[in-house]
Parts: structure tokens; sequence; C-alpha cells
């Protein structure tokens, strides 16, 4: 399976809800003065630039490399870097990890909290919001059809997301060492930018791992199947509203 491309030019011009969406996550953080925060996943560091206006010392990771690149030229003030999120070490402990709209991608979830728990000092916290149980259902059972009955390919063996539910996740901190203080499970429909090719948009940037081997033109095609399978359920007036359904956890190292 091909790992996700990610384009941090084109996720900035047409993704931005996903870090104004993620300033509620930062409030839960409330950073201080002084703390020591990494931004788990960081993307093209907008959040990262976010958390560092309360005067905390902020670091951001990303496993993808191009993010890491966009993110440095942004905000060349602030430090940056790649690695691994299931699996990483830190010199120093931090006072909070925060993560917006990463730890879906990352599988290995136990991998994630075990590291985390390992970056922060004792009372550190972890504030994270991803996508939990049923995200995006409405978008994948469309592009699980589609595959099944156009081209007999299984996407479950292409998925490339965790969505846990809220005790599947809050059962993995406790088990780690953490207490749980928050563990909150929502509904957020999310309009999409560009119109009709809304869902064509999302899917260039959050699914290749499901067109592997495809052409071009094949891609285009299964991607104008999807969008038209989708719109009964996800079009509302003039734009497709993705059915969004977040986790957002706030956890206590013990």
């Amino acid at each position: 399976m091909s790992e996700q491309v990610w384009k941090p030019y084109d996720y900035d011009r047409q993704l931005s809800f996903v870090s104004a969406y993620g300033k509620g996550a930062v409030e839960l953080l409330a950073p201080q003065p002084g703390e020591r925060i990494l931004d788990l996943g960081c993307g093209t560091g907008d959040l990262t630039h976010e958390i560092s206006k309360s005067g905390a010392h902020v670091t951001g990771m990303d496993y993808s490399s191009e993010m890491i690149e966009r993110a440095k030229s942004k905000y060349p003030g602030l430090p940056f870097l790649t690695g691994d999120g299931e699996n990483f070490e830190t010199e120093t402990p931090y006072d909070g990890v925060f993560s917006n709209a990463a730890l879906h991608w990352m599988k290995d979830a136990e991998g994630v909290i075990r590291s985390v728990h390992g970056a922060l000092k004792p009372g550190g916290r972890f504030v994270a919001e991803f996508g939990g149980k049923g995200n995006i259902d409405g978008i994948y059972q469309a592009l699980k059809s589609m595959f099944a009955d156009h081209y007999g390919i299984d996407a479950d063996a292409r998925n490339p997301w965790y969505f846990p539910s809220l005790g599947q996740y809050a059962s993995l901190l406790e088990a780690q060492g953490f207490r749980v203080h928050l563990a909150h499970h929502f509904d957020r429909p999310t309009r999409l930018s560009e119109g009709k090719d809304g869902i064509r948009h999302w899917l260039l940037h959050f699914g290749d791992c499901f067109f592997a081997g495809f052409s071009p033109e094949a891609k285009d095609e299964a991607i104008a199947r999807i969008s038209q399978a989708a719109q009964s359920t996800l079009w509302q007036e003039d734009a497709f509203y993705a059915d969004y359904r977040r986790l957002r956890v706030f956890a206590e190292k013990i």
C-alpha cells in the first residue's frame, strides 16, 4: 500500500478548516507562558503558531517532511522537526502534548500513547482531537461500495485510518498510566470547499492510499463515481458536508 502523499500548499488553500476547528482544542490545552509544548502531527504549523502566542515554548513535529518544510517557511521563528508519532522519544520532558486531526492517521495507537506518556512530565497533560468512530462514514461507504462493485477491490484492506470509539481510546490511555479527565465524541458536519468538486478535492488530499495502481484516468473516473454516490446523503444546498465525528480527549500523566 502506498503512503499518503501530502500537498502542503493545496492543504493550506483548501483545507484551512482543519486548523480553524482545532482552535477549540488549543483552548482546552490552555498553554501557559514558559511551558514546553509538543504539537504532534503539526501539519503546516498553524496551530503550533497559535499555541506559541501564549508565551509557551512549542515545538511542532510531523511525519511528513513536505509539511514540515512548509511550516518552517511560514513560521521561521518556531522549531519544527520530522518524527514518527507512533514511536518517538524526547530528550527533555514536556508540560503538554497537543495533537489536532493527526492521530487517526496513526494506526498503532498504543505506540502513540506510550510515546506521548514518555514525552510528558509527571502531571503533564495530553490534549488531542481526531476522528472518532463513524468519522466520514458517508464518504467511506460510497467509496467502499464503488470499489467493490466496479473494481473488485476491498477498500478495508487499503484504509489508512484509525477511528476508535470513546471507550476504546479512553481504555488505552488508562492502561498506559493516564487519568482521563475528559473524553467527548461528537458530530461536526463540515462544509467542503469547491462546490460539486468538494468530495473530489477531499479525496485527492486524503485518499491517496485507496488509488494505488490506478491510472490518472481511472482515478478520475472512480472519484467521480464516489462523488455521485455520496451526493444523496452529503449534499446540502450548494456544497458537500463531510460527516465528521470527532474525539476530543484531555488526559493527565500520573
